[in-house]
């Protein structure tokens, strides 16, 4: 996206979920960028059963919705099996990932905004 697209799109009041493409992420595993602006984005992440968000870290600080489905979740090498209506937050720079225990969705919290997802 060009810088005039993202500040475009972070004016937006309200955002239709249905107005958004769905991107396949990989095996199993697609987003939708609801929306951003530089200090935070909100992420629709879809995961068919036996999908995995292989571990990984970064200096975004993450806060996530069980929308649908569940989950083993992983955070410092801690896991735990959290359902529908729980929710996980992950500091700066730990190492997380989650396994897809039963089809499901995500809701990520980032801050700030995640840019290597819109670059």
């Amino acid at each position: 996206m060009s810088t005039t697209e993202i500040t475009d799109f972070q004016i937006k009041s309200f955002v239709e979920s249905s107005e958004i493409e769905l991107e396949v992420v990989g095996n199993g595993v697609s987003r939708k960028i609801l929306s951003y602006d530089k200090n935070m984005m909100m992420v629709r992440v879809e995961f068919e059963k036996g999908s995995i968000g292989a571990l990984h870290q970064h200096p975004h600080i993450q806060m996530t919705l069980i929308d649908r489905g569940s989950f083993e979740v992983e955070i410092d090498g801690v896991k735990k099996i959290l359902n529908e209506g729980d929710v996980f937050y992950v500091h700066s720079n730990l190492i997380h990932g989650v396994v897809c225990l039963e089809k499901g969705t995500l809701i990520d919290m980032f801050n700030p905004m995640r840019e290597d997802f819109v670059g």
